[in-house]
């Protein structure tokens, strides 16, 4: 091989490290942009075990409604039973809500937009995101 083309078989090697290299440093950056910093609120914990919103996540929907993400931390913890992340909506006005998604991980979501409405019918819980988010939101 003459020095010409080994300064070519090296240059192309080091291209491509270059390239990939770049390509993973992007994809590293792509998901720590993702993982957003949440910010845990709390509300009155029940015999059944506590609930947390996120206040960072926040909005508005179109239809008036507020979506937030909330933790919900069973009392007592197995295998089956672990924290359940819930993407919910909440009328204000109704005092109702509906679970438009709901994961173990952030990683895994199927967002149903369709899901019915629901009363919390006395939940704990359920009624103490809804009023805490809702002082929060108007």
């Amino acid at each position: 091989m003459d020095s010409k083309n080994k300064v070519s078989s090296i240059f192309m090697r080091n291209s491509i490290g270059l390239v990939v290299s770049i390509i993973v440093s992007i994809c590293i950056f792509i998901n720590q942009a993702n993982a957003l910093p949440h910010e845990w609120v709390g509300v009155p914990k029940s015999k059944y075990g506590e609930q947390l919103w996120d206040r960072q996540s926040i909005k508005r929907n179109e239809d008036g409604s507020v979506r937030v993400l909330s933790k919900y931390i069973p009392k007592t913890k197995s295998e089956i039973t672990k924290d359940i992340l819930y993407t919910m909506d909440i009328n204000c006005f109704e005092k109702s809500f509906r679970d438009v998604d709901v994961s173990i991980d952030e990683v895994s979501s199927n967002f149903n937009d369709l899901a019915d409405w629901q009363d919390p019918n006395g939940d704990e819980l359920i009624l103490g995101v809804i009023g805490q988010v809702c002082r929060v939101e108007n």
